[in-house]
């Protein structure tokens, strides 16, 4: 299967950490008899050869070895392998461009990726032969590769639509209704006969998780064909599922330390279960009150996989779609009494990233964190403890229980390294911790390695609160710390922008010190805020306007801004940056200008370019028109459309970040402030 390997030059060609003379090992050991040979060998070839998606010259001589690979029965894995090659040749279903069925545009920028996919579909042909392989795991791995890559649409589906009336094997048989699925969305002039199977299977099959299945390729294909009564029906197929489950027979595996074995340690308990319900809950999409049922009925029923799988799904739920989520967050946090320790982390997890959102959850997380020392300070092997991730959950719905046990906390040898960053999302009763706060800042050291990590989180506390008698605690670090302190200019920012929030003039002659430094925009903020002298601060703060990095420019608009008709002589070097910049620089000098001149004329159409051009520039801007009150008023459709449109601004097919949903929330506060000011 390796003939000619080694005549392939492969020392003049490069993966992702240079030479590629390895490769020839990889791919020996991807036929190892032994298991831990074959998924290191995997992990690297991911790892290096097919990085992060990458296709470089190495990856493309790899094909033919691949093929060989999976073309022999002697070979132990092979599944894995026909992932591989279908991920070499063009990524996942998700990510398909269903519209170019021809494969990767012509002018790529880099040519591997059509050369990959053109080398892919010349092999497809081997996987046809594989549709019926003794091997099960490589019957699963082929339908999808067998779509994708093989040309001819009435071919295909006959081999998938006559797997499976053969097919015994039920995880086989998920695949195959996910290839019909994939076929009808990939061609569909020729979906017909595979809508129709589906639909077969959707209403007919025996089995309970080859119904969902069929059911979740419906929703993503055929919509149309879905019963009337999809929700019950689902709700009924997943007890039935669960009540006939078994924990399949896995052989334990030596443990490789690669991504790959650890991602295999991480599957949940029912892997197949949770990707019936992902499938199913992305192909509804906007169907929310629909996914909303859905989820009460899983989180409300008997087995704890199911509310377990229930949860990771509401988590895409809350990130992507707004609205009414009290039932099943209370839901959710009921789970947060259960003995299956999975489920109490899925709930924790999810819950700690809807901030306000979670407040229906909130009971039965003071519930945990009252019975449980550790769901209040979770200790690590190495470095400092953290906070408990459910006290953390509890402080950041601002709800008032959550400050005595913080205090407690606070009270302890080691402060968490987080503790600090829960604090500005704590209810208003929080203030009463700005003594214990003041005295744990008084206690780092000035010169460790860890002074910056363990003041920073504390600072970040005492500005939220206004704890002015902290004062000489903040300047103690300002004066005492060395100049070669580790992250020294971050924390010396960082300290600056607490001073100007604590109100307290005898930070000023520091502050002043420091405007000719490189926090100087931040030191200039903050003496602003405490003895309102714009001859202090103009002069720096018009030079930055110009500095060559966005950023600066950025940060001396926004101050500019908080000076407001003060800046009045910084106004015409604000209207030029309204013209050049990036967008996150025009929208911060528009707010700036409109503070300092209140000339919406300007303004207005600087707003409406960028609330179009980048959604996270929207809370920005809504909170300047909500400020702007009747001015404003011309770019409220902006507003009212926002309002309306059911989908976050900041959702994302891939990836996400754990404010979203609270700057989601707060863009909508403010646009219902701005409609209600105008």
């Amino acid at each position: 299967m390796f003939r000619g390997i080694d005549e392939v030059d492969w020392a003049s060609m490069k993966h992702a950490y240079g030479s590629a003379e390895d490769v020839p090992a990889l791919l020996c050991g991807l036929a190892s008899p032994r298991p831990e040979d074959r998924e290191r060998a995997l992990d690297a070839m991911y790892g290096a050869v097919h990085h992060q998606g990458d296709v470089y010259d190495s990856t493309l001589a790899c094909i033919p070895f691949l093929f060989a690979l999976i073309a022999s029965e002697d070979v132990a894995d092979r599944g894995g392998i026909v992932e591989l090659l279908a991920s070499i040749g063009g990524g996942t279903v998700d990510t398909w461009d269903f519209g170019e069925e021809s494969g990767a545009p012509a002018d790529h920028p880099d040519a591997n990726y059509a050369m990959a996919r053109a080398a892919v579909r010349s092999g497809a042909a081997v996987f046809a032969s594989l549709v019926a392989d003794r091997d099960p795991e490589v019957r699963r791995a082929v339908p999808t590769a067998l779509v994708r890559f093989l040309g001819e649409p009435a071919r295909v589906l006959g081999l998938l639509r006559q797997r499976l009336a053969d097919e015994t094997d039920g995880g086989v048989r998920l695949a195959l209704a996910e290839g019909l699925g994939f076929f009808a969305r990939l061609h569909p002039g020729a979906a017909s006969p595979a809508v129709d199977c589906l639909a077969r299977l959707g209403t007919t099959a025996g089995d309970p998780g080859l119904r969902l299945a069929a059911l979740g390729q419906l929703a993503g294909c055929a919509p149309g064909r879905l019963p009337a009564d999809l929700v019950p029906t689902v709700i009924g197929l997943l007890r039935d599922r669960s009540q006939r489950l078994r924990v399949p027979d896995v052989t334990e595996r030596p443990d490789t330390g690669t991504l790959i074995g650890h991602l295999r340690r991480l599957r949940p308990a029912d892997e197949e279960g949770a990707q019936l319900l992902r499938t199913l809950h992305t192909a509804l999409g906007s169907r929310v009150a629909d996914r909303i049922a859905l989820l009460k009925g899983q989180l409300a029923g008997p087995d704890a996989t199911d509310r377990c799988n229930a949860v990771w799904m509401s988590a895409g739920l809350f990130r992507e779609w707004r609205a009414s989520y009290a039932e099943p967050v209370a839901l959710i946090g009921e789970q947060l009494g259960s003995d299956d320790e999975r489920l109490r982390d899925a709930a924790v997890s999810v819950l700690e990233d809807l901030f306000h959102l979670a407040s229906p959850a909130a009971d039965h997380l003071v519930t945990l964190v009252m019975e449980r020392p550790d769901a209040r300070v979770r200790q690590w092997e190495r470095g400092a403890p953290s906070l408990g991730r459910p006290l953390k959950a509890l402080a950041m719905t601002g709800d008032p229980r959550a400050v005595p046990l913080l205090a407690k906390v606070l009270r302890q040898p080691e402060v968490p390294k987080d503790l600090g960053y829960a604090i500005p999302y704590a209810s208003p009763a929080a203030t009463a911790l700005g003594p214990l706060l003041r005295v744990r800042l008084a206690e780092v050291p000035l010169d460790s390695p860890d002074t910056y990590d363990r003041a920073a989180p504390l600072l970040v506390a005492l500005a939220a609160l206004g704890h002015g008698a902290a004062a000489p605690e903040v300047l103690r670090l300002l004066h005492g710390t060395p100049e070669d302190l580790r992250n020294r200019d971050s924390l010396v920012t960082d300290a600056a922008r607490t001073l100007g929030r604590l109100g307290d003039p005898a930070a000023i002659p520091a502050l002043r010190e420091l405007l000719h430094t490189e926090c100087g925009v931040t030191a200039a903020t903050a003496l602003w805020s405490l003895e309102r002298d714009p001859d202090a601060v103009l002069p720096l703060l018009q030079r930055e306007l110009t500095a060559e990095r966005s950023f600066p420019r950025r940060a001396a608009a926004e101050a500019l801004g908080g000076l407001g008709p003060s800046a009045r002589s910084a106004s015409d070097a604000l209207r030029r940056t309204l013209d050049a910049g990036e967008v996150w620089e025009r929208t911060t000098a528009a707010c700036a200008l409109w503070r300092v001149t209140g000339d919406a004329e300007r303004v207005l159409p600087v707003f409406r370019s960028a609330w179009r051009e980048n959604a996270y520039t929207r809370r920005t801007i809504a909170d300047c028109l909500t400020g702007m009150g009747p001015a404003g008023s011309p770019l409220h459709d902006l507003l009212h459309a926002e309002l309306a449109n059911p989908r976050r601004h900041r959702a994302r097919s891939e990836g996400f970040g754990g404010s979203d949903i609270l700057e989601d929330e707060q863009l909508l506060r403010a646009c219902r402030e701005g409609v209600a000011g105008g």
